[in-house]
């Protein structure tokens, strides 16, 4: 299979580097040189057009941060693909676009796979990642083997959409807990107890998980600049959440209060900080710091 990937950041590269590892002819495109200039040294042809020699690629990955991107960039590349051809959107993308887009590739004989991902740059450059799949089975199937390349636990959700239903869902618990976790590390240090031992015994309590282990350490040592996900992509993702919640008049009581903190420390200039930077909203509203 030829391969291109559209979208070389922190997550595109390291799908790359193991799409390349397991013996894929791989072409990228990325408006960045210096993005660009690296997957040439990882051993990928760059091409300077998305749509450069469309019409020979089996299989178009798409990693780009937001909906309208990935809407241009397939209204683009639709004319161009040929028949039977496979895009596998690896974005978190809104819901109702991921549909139309769907809707619009079967219109030209292409197949659309919404295919989100968890775990982070970390698990795309160890082709860990988790990977939720909505689209049509048989395409699934036959992207099979390119998306085991890239990922470790690989689920295929159901119809178009599916995938990014799954996605949201998922990093919308991952924002409640972060939220959750601040203040009562918070409370738990305003009434005198290291929060160290307060995480310590959580993570072998009934009280643990994974939000503790990957971001706990920012929150404990005030480290937010050492990104694991960015702040900015979570508050984006909560508002795709939000969005769909609405969509289907389903309840977002709590929902919403996590999504108006995310939003204070977006407005607070802290998006290009880890996720766990929510905890200085936090930290704010309570007047101390969770670790002195």
């Amino acid at each position: 299979m030829k391969i291109r990937m559209i979208g070389c950041g922190a997550m595109g590269a390291g799908m790359v580097k193991n799409l390349l590892k397991n013996g894929f002819e791989v072409t990228t495109f990325d408006p960045d040189p210096a993005k660009q200039d690296q997957m040439m040294k990882l051993g990928a042809r760059p091409v300077s057009l998305p749509v450069m020699d469309a019409s020979s690629i089996d299989v178009v990955l798409l990693s780009l941060p937001t909906s309208l991107l990935v809407e241009e960039t397939l209204m683009t590349l639709l004319p161009h693909l040929k028949k039977d051809a496979f895009v596998l959107d690896m974005s978190t993308t809104d819901v109702g676009v991921t549909k139309r887009l769907s809707d619009l590739a079967q219109e030209a004989g292409v197949y659309y796979l919404d295919c989100p991902v968890s775990n982070g740059p970390a698990g795309a450059n160890d082709g860990t990642l988790t990977i939720m799949v909505g689209g049509e089975e048989h395409a699934f199937q036959s992207v099979l083997p390119v998306l085991q390349s890239i990922g470790k636990e690989i689920r295929y959700i159901g119809s178009s959409g599916s995938g990014q239903v799954v996605k949201l869902c998922n990093n919308m618990m991952v924002a409640g807990i972060m939220v959750l976790l601040s203040e009562t590390l918070l409370t738990g240090a305003k009434n005198g107890v290291d929060p160290n031992k307060i995480a310590e015994l959580m993570s072998i309590g009934s009280a643990q998980n994974k939000v503790l282990s990957v971001f706990g350490p920012n929150l404990l040592n005030d480290t937010h600049d050492d990104v694991k996900f960015f702040l900015g992509h979570m508050t984006k993702d909560i508002n795709l959440y939000s969005s769909m919640s609405r969509e289907v008049h389903s309840p977002a009581l709590l929902s919403s209060v996590v999504e108006q903190l995310y939003e204070v420390a977006k407005a607070q200039g802290k998006g290009h900080l880890d996720t766990s930077a929510v905890g200085q909203v936090v930290e704010w509203m309570g007047n101390t710091k969770i670790c002195n």
